[in-house]
């Protein structure tokens, strides 16, 4: 916090300076044409200061903390024992027995999460655009989990796939799907997948609002050309409509693959993890690491490499997908 504080003070000293030797290297007649003119310009700056120095002490802080604590020895339980230890944070993350495990996890969640939530919520969108009875009814309904905390959503399910007295398991046995119960959430491979359809359920609705949105963004005259040139629903979907809607897509699935990657909640509602780490991802695992095992440098170091992850996805999806083009016509 203090360098912080250092720099907001070492920058505006250095503003104030640097105003002052303009100021008196003009002479007096123009002082005041000088005064007017700076004024204005520096007034947009003026009304962002406040913003900036919020944003840098709620996220530039602890930034620097985290990167200062990602190469320290810094454990909550030996408190008199936090020095500098280079790379043993890093060097430990990497030598742990479960961590490609953990890996393989983080990635099977978020591809296979993303990829039900967009694909449902596309079909979602494309019903929904269609004018029916009781629509508004309908959609109020439908993006009602969007509308859920992940807390409660994880309760939810962790009720409902309860190996003892689930909802799930009463179902499938009734049915006769299921001969016995099942431990969905003890269970290797079971307990990843509750997860992944949790958080498919809870998104669902996000990517319905987003691309719906596009889709009535198209101009009917479009869909009128198309139908009077005896344009096919393929084609028309696919050299109309895609290209209409793909800077949403774009946009969508870099958001929504940034946050679920990001998120821990879901995961340590439901299963905390278990079992020994089957739903463990590398977010939950870090929260793991710094507040059960209170490891706050080996979190700090697990959590630069997930910014760089995500730095690196970004700059790779962009351009893969040439947003920069994507709606040109």
């Amino acid at each position: 916090m203090v360098i912080l504080i250092s720099f907001l003070v070492f920058f505006t000293l250095l503003c104030i300076g640097g105003m002052l030797i303009i100021n008196n290297s003009v002479g007096t007649s123009d002082k005041k044409i000088f005064r007017i003119g700076t004024a204005k310009k520096l007034e947009p700056f003026a009304f962002l200061m406040p913003t900036f120095i919020l944003l840098l002490i709620m996220f530039g802080y602890p930034l620097i903390r985290t990167l200062i604590m990602a190469f320290q020895n810094y454990k909550l339980t030996q408190p008199d024992k936090i020095f500098f230890n280079r790379f043993n944070n890093f060097t430990n993350l990497f030598s742990d027995s479960d961590i490609g495990l953990i890996i393989r996890n983080s990635f099977i969640y978020v591809v296979c999460a993303v990829t039900g939530q967009f694909l449902l919520g596309m079909g979602l969108a494309f019903a929904l655009k269609k004018p029916f009875r009781g629509r508004g009814l309908y959609q109020s309904i439908v993006f009602l989990p969007w509308a859920f905390s992940a807390f409660v959503i994880g309760l939810m399910y962790r009720w409902s796939f309860n190996g003892e007295y689930g909802v799930v398991n009463d179902l499938l046995l009734k049915i006769g799907i299921i001969p016995e119960r099942i431990a969905w959430l003890g269970t290797p491979g079971f307990s990843l997948a509750v997860v992944t359809l949790a958080m498919i359920w809870m998104g669902v609705p996000f990517f319905a609002i987003m691309i719906l949105a596009a889709l009535q963004s198209i101009p009917y005259d479009i869909y009128e050309a198309s139908y009077l040139d005896g344009c096919s629903a393929t084609r028309r979907f696919f050299q109309i409509i895609l290209p209409y809607i793909k800077p949403t897509i774009i946009i969508t699935l870099l958001l929504r693959t940034i946050w679920i990657f990001n998120s821990f909640d879901m995961i340590v509602i439901i299963t905390n993890g278990g079992p020994a780490n089957y739903s463990q991802t590398l977010p939950s695992y870090m929260y793991t690491k710094a507040f059960a095992a209170y490891d706050f440098g080996l979190a700090s170091a697990l959590g630069v490499i997930l910014m760089i992850i995500l730095v690196i996805y970004v700059i790779f999806f962009l351009k893969a997908t040439k947003y920069n083009t994507a709606g040109d016509f």
